[in-house]
């Protein structure tokens, strides 16, 4: 089991990766098709007030024609998909740049940059922020900012309902540069913002199939532990009796062979139990057996252990004075959650995968604190992202060309589940160094 437990962690960020990347496409369909009526109405509503209560003289057929177009595309849209389509990354993009034209060419003809609705041109590359990827966004920025240029030189004039105010050249040119730094910033920020929420919810989701792959795991062995011990009473009757059927039965008699084999084969049944009930409690009373913290850190590097890289593990108290503290003295005990064991074996891993020849667990106590301290050979950490480290897709010492760093993230926030703190530096004489901590009173009272 332990060499599966290896697998799963080893496999967890792979494993993540290809279930996210199942084309579930960007958007679903209907939403586009609802903000899109609502723009056609709104655009309706200012075109027939602006022309009939204002008495605006607007180029009403230009108007239609462009409104129209999208009301054609709408109609479409809503013919060919269904309540649950998504649309690709393409299609998303596509719809959206056609929004951004549809704005923009009514504005041309109702004034270009004179006319104080040109700030609804921000509105689709802002939606795009928030939904398409980085290439996409930057793609509609373009053709935004393109747009809001052309405005600016090329337009119809603002249909005045008298003689109108002409306003200065270089007003015009201040709105249009007003626009397109809006534009640029504002699609920036809400890219990042949502780009960093993104992230942070993928990489959580990623943490707790983790766990929980731990936790099936863990409840797998806590059944094997209830299992031997439920058969171990009626396994040992059959042993008593096949022995005494073997020592009533003479040798010479045609059943004194499947006696001894009987006798065999139930010896062999209760090795196997033996070995299934590792567990030092009964699996009925409490699947996580309580275990000294240094078993802990042997269960989590003995899948990673590899022939080239020496793996020592030291464990010793840290009082000053032992005999006024003999019960603090004493290795903590601690529950074997799978948060704990996790959250160390990832830790563990990283450092082998990295080192040179050698990697150092230490745990140590005292009266306040519990610690294990995992320390490598290897590069170190680069000292840009020594303060970043714990934070998701932030790979520092890859070799990996699939890997989507989220092993620090994993194990920090399954650790952080279980009141630890963790600090990360550079050895003095080259490698990493990992600080797990955590304050005994707290992480021994799990256990009650």
């Amino acid at each position: 089991m332990l060499y599966r437990r290896a697998s799963l962690i080893t496999n967890t960020k792979n494993y993540y990766a290809s279930n996210t990347n199942v084309p579930m496409g960007a958007v679903n369909a209907r939403t586009l098709i609802t903000i899109r009526w609502v723009a056609i109405l709104g655009q309706l509503t200012a075109i027939l007030i602006v022309a009939f209560a204002l008495k605006f003289q607007l180029s009403l057929l230009i108007c239609f024609g462009i409104i129209s177009a999208s009301i054609l595309l709408n109609l479409l849209f809503q013919f060919f998909t269904s309540e649950t389509t998504r649309l690709g990354e393409k299609w998303a993009t596509a719809s959206l740049g056609f929004d951004i034209i549809q704005t923009a060419s009514l504005l041309y003809a109702t004034g270009g940059m004179e006319n104080p609705f040109v700030l609804l041109l921000i509105a689709p590359v802002t939606v795009s922020a928030t939904i398409l990827s980085l290439r996409a966004t930057i793609l509609l920025s373009v053709i935004t900012l393109i747009s809001a240029v052309l405005l600016i030189f090329f337009h119809l004039p603002l249909p005045w309902q008298n003689q109108g105010l002409e306003l200065p050249k270089l007003y015009i040119y201040g709105i249009g540069t007003a626009l397109i730094i809006a534009i640029l910033f504002t699609t920036a920020y809400t890219w990042r913002v949502t780009n960093e929420a993104r992230m942070i919810s993928d990489a959580l989701a990623a943490t707790q199939i983790a766990l929980s792959r731990e936790q099936q795991l863990s409840a797998l062995g806590g059944l094997a532990a209830a299992a031997a011990h439920q058969l171990g009473s009626p396994l040992s009757t059959i042993a008593v009796i096949a022995s005494e059927l073997g020592r009533d039965i003479p040798a010479d008699s045609d059943m004194y062979q499947d006696i001894k084999l009987l006798q065999s084969e139930s010896d062999r049944c209760r090795d196997i139990l033996a070995s299934l009930s590792h567990s030092p409690k009964n699996a009925d009373d409490n699947p996580f057996a309580e275990v000294p913290i240094s078993v802990i850190a042997e269960l989590a590097a003995m899948p990673h252990q590899q022939n080239d890289i020496s793996v020592t593990i030291e464990k010793y108290p840290t009082l000053r004075n032992l005999d006024n503290h003999k019960d603090q003295a004493l290795e903590p005990n601690v529950t074997r959650s799978p948060e704990l064991l996790h959250g160390l074996s990832t830790l563990v891993q990283n450092a082998i995968q990295f080192a040179r020849n050698t990697v150092e667990i230490t745990i140590s106590w005292d009266a306040a604190n519990v610690s294990v301290e995992i320390d490598d050979d290897g590069p170190g950490f680069p000292l840009t992202l020594l303060d970043r480290l714990g934070e998701p897709y932030l790979s520092t010492r890859s070799r990996e060309k699939d890997h989507m760093g989220l092993g620090i993230f994993i194990s920090k926030t399954l650790l952080g589940r279980t009141h630890a703190q963790l600090f990360f530096k550079n050895r003095p004489d080259g490698g990493a160094s990992v600080l797990v901590k955590w304050d005994r009173k707290t992480i021994e009272a799990e256990n009650i």
